[in-house]
């Protein structure tokens, strides 16, 4: 009898070439995350299912993201932070879900389409062109255990050509972009049909002279250069966000550098525990570009030294630390 797994089925083409992959070896069920907002997720998991012959269930995941990703998030934007939901959402509510669906149905692993690895509970970097490790690594390691990411060793211009070559249904849906519970990627909109957001007030330099006025602080983050409709000697660049003040602090970019970087709530995978300085490269945000660094035990977080300038590092973003293509670990910028 072959092993049974539970692959997460959005409707999209990753998922559903992981889950024509895992047949190969699994005995697959599909489960798709219902978050309430309908669209045609539903139906193309649905269809993918039904393609690839395997049962699909569908868990109701509205309250467990409400409370695990939209409130933080805009608990986050409104305290003049740029929040990271997915990197909350996987280890709170998507993987929980699939592990819990594992357990009642005897399935001894869960996977998803993302492009990473998996080994032995330690998370690695998939091919450099599509690598997702960047949003996967607040895992913890009882998790990453239990995972398969059968998309790591590919390309997505190879996953699409596999999925024509199968038929797949969604062979060339096109990518989703946006944070799954704003499709319209509008976050001030959605912040403010949510609840009270704040007001207008001024942009202001360092010196706190008054530059103009802004739409509210939670329209900005930290380095941002467009759509701010400011004037003058130099273009202007968000410098600091002072929700207290309802002020944003405009500059021309030259005080953004930084080689100290201070972080919560760290997230140890290939190590048990920073015990003294490690030498790695870091990312601090969702990009490919990496940055030599030394990270330091401090308190219940970390230091990051860089041996160059990081532009603009984000308090609410993620630093995830690589030895080559290992995730040593991740923590939040503060």
């Amino acid at each position: 009898m072959r092993k049974k797994i539970v692959v997460g089925l959005s409707g999209g083409v990753d998922s559903a070439a992981a889950a024509r992959l895992l047949q190969e070896e699994y005995d697959v069920t599909g489960l798709y995350l219902d978050i309430g907002l309908g669209g045609g997720g539903a139906a193309d998991a649905a269809a993918v299912a039904d393609a690839l012959g395997i049962p699909l269930e569908r868990a109701d995941s509205a309250a467990a993201l409400g409370e695990q990703g939209c409130a933080p998030f805009a608990a986050d934007y409104l305290a003049g932070r740029t929040p990271l939901p997915c990197a909350r959402c996987n280890p709170a509510v998507k993987f929980p879900a699939l592990l819990a669906l594992a357990d009642r149905i005897g399935a001894g692993f869960v996977a998803t389409g993302h492009y990473a690895r998996a080994e032995d509970g330690v998370l690695k970097k998939g091919r450099r062109a599509n690598d997702q490790s960047y949003m996967l690594a607040t895992l913890p390691r009882e998790i990453l255990r239990r995972v398969i990411f059968p998309l790591g060793d590919y390309e997505k211009g190879e996953v699409r050509a596999m999925a024509r070559a199968w038929e797949l249904p969604v062979a060339d849906k096109p990518d989703s972009m946006e944070i799954c519970f704003i499709p319209d990627g509008d976050c001030p909109a959605w912040l403010a049909r949510r609840g009270p957001v704040p007001p207008p007030g001024d942009f202001v330099d360092g010196a706190g002279n008054v530059l103009g006025r802004h739409r509210g602080c939670h329209c900005y983050t930290l380095g941002q250069g467009r759509g701010l409709g400011v004037s003058g000697p130099h273009r202007y660049y968000v410098s600091a966000i002072r929700p207290a003040e309802n002020q944003v602090v405009l500059s021309d970019g030259s005080d953004l550098g930084r080689t100290r970087v201070s972080c919560e709530r760290p997230n140890w995978i290939a190590v048990d525990a920073l015990a003294g300085p490690m030498e790695v490269t870091v990312r601090l945000r969702h990009s490919k570009s990496e940055t030599p660094a030394v990270i330091f035990p401090r308190g219940d977080g970390v230091l990051i030294e860089t041996a160059l300038p990081v532009r603009a590092p984000t308090p609410g973003q993620l630093a995830v630390f690589y030895a080559g293509d290992t995730v040593v670990g991740s923590a939040w910028i503060a």
